[in-house]
């Protein structure tokens, strides 16, 4: 999806409500619903274009760690589904101890 208006552009428009003019000429002005711009206030307010930067930017961050743990998950779920694990078909018999010690187990 495009976005219409790049976060300094977002910026500049709450900050012009904010110098005093009213919300109804600014959205009329960049051609923007009402609930539009209080979407835009609630995700960009008392932001500077610098802190929207570094917002984005985590954004993608997130986005890909979250692509990385998802495959990551798939991946580990595949292998599990290779190897089942068998409970109780493992048994330790008295007579198949060796002379060192060690128990040998059998299926």
């Amino acid at each position: 999806m495009k976005a219409r208006f790049t976060d300094e552009q977002i910026i500049a428009i709450i900050k012009e409500q904010e110098s005093g003019e009213k919300t109804a000429d600014v959205c009329r002005r960049h051609g923007i619903s009402s609930a539009t711009f209080y979407k835009y206030t609630s995700k960009y307010g008392g932001m500077e274009p610098s802190d929207a930067k570094r917002l984005r930017a985590l954004e993608d961050e997130n986005g890909k760690l979250k692509k990385l743990l998802a495959e990551q998950m798939l991946s580990s779920r595949d292998i599990a589904a290779q190897y089942p694990v068998r409970r109780g078909t493992m048994q330790c018999c008295e007579t198949s101890i060796q002379k060192n010690g060690d128990a040998r187990w059998e299926a």
